[in-house]
């Protein structure tokens, strides 16, 4: 019986987007997070008439088929990279991106990661650093002296430096973009790293064409919408339930035939 495979591809479906939801809603208040949306597509068909096929020897066609389908699958989990709000924290070194562009992280094996947290420290040496303590590319040291740091929209780091009078600019962030952002594979941490799907990055200061500006002090939020999450999930939990009841009443059914005396 068909149905049986059907509705089994039907929760299996379910169960994924209940998953990639309950992951959005987790993410919650997590630094510049990007909801997901799980896409399905509808398996292959069997064709036991076709549409156009002749159906007399006068020439006459079968204006509508017979085509039946075997169920769902999933086809991808697309992450949604419209802006998060923008939440006022007033440390200096919380910096967010209004507009496109990833911060760029260089990790341990050398290679190249991105982000859109902006929630950066210090480290030991005073170079500019994530929460895991990868140095934020190109790397910016602050002098040991250094009274208060000012980072302007350009991306421009200055420092106002004990028994200076003007602030010195020690460095500058630079961000990077892609032609596919959604084609940015997730590593965990906040970080995204570079796939075929992505295409290569395009670097530049912000606030050039393409780019988005700096906010000091703030950092971007989770762009999840918990209203239209919990509907999604309600949704998701009655298409599940749906599905079950197809397989108890093709069971039923099933029943039904080995009883027949």
């Amino acid at each position: 019986m068909r149905s049986l495979n059907i509705a089994a591809t039907g929760m299996l479906a379910q169960q994924l987007n209940v998953e990639v939801i309950s992951n959005n809603i987790a993410n919650l208040n997590t630094t510049a997070f990007k909801r997901e949306r799980a896409e399905f597509q509808d398996l292959l068909y069997e064709n036991q008439r076709a549409a156009g096929a002749s159906s007399s020897d006068n020439g006459t066609i079968v204006p509508v088929g017979v085509d039946i389908g075997t169920g769902v699958k999933a086809a991808a989990v697309y992450r949604i990279t419209q802006q998060g709000t923008l939440l006022n924290t007033n440390n200096p070194l919380d910096v967010a991106i209004s507009g496109r562009g990833y911060f760029q992280v260089l990790m341990p094996d050398g290679s190249t990661a991105y982000t859109r947290a902006g929630s950066f420290q210090l480290s030991p040496t005073g170079e500019i650093v994530t929460a895991d303590g990868y140095v934020v590319q190109p790397g910016i040291t602050l002098p040991s002296n250094t009274v208060s740091v000012t980072v302007n929209a350009s991306g421009q780091v200055l420092a106002e430096i004990a028994g200076q009078n003007s602030q010195q600019t020690i460095g500058q962030f630079q961000l990077a973009t892609f032609p596919n952002e959604a084609g940015l594979s997730q590593l965990g941490g906040n970080l995204l790293k570079q796939t075929e799907a992505s295409g290569a990055p395009v670097t530049g200061n912000p606030g050039a064409t393409g780019f988005g500006t700096i906010q000091q002090g703030f950092l971007e939020t989770s762009n999840v919408n918990v209203v239209s999450e919990i509907t999604n999930l309600i949704t998701a939990q009655r298409a599940y339930e749906m599905n079950s009841k197809v397989i108890q009443t093709s069971d039923d059914m099933a029943s039904t035939l080995t009883q027949l005396r």
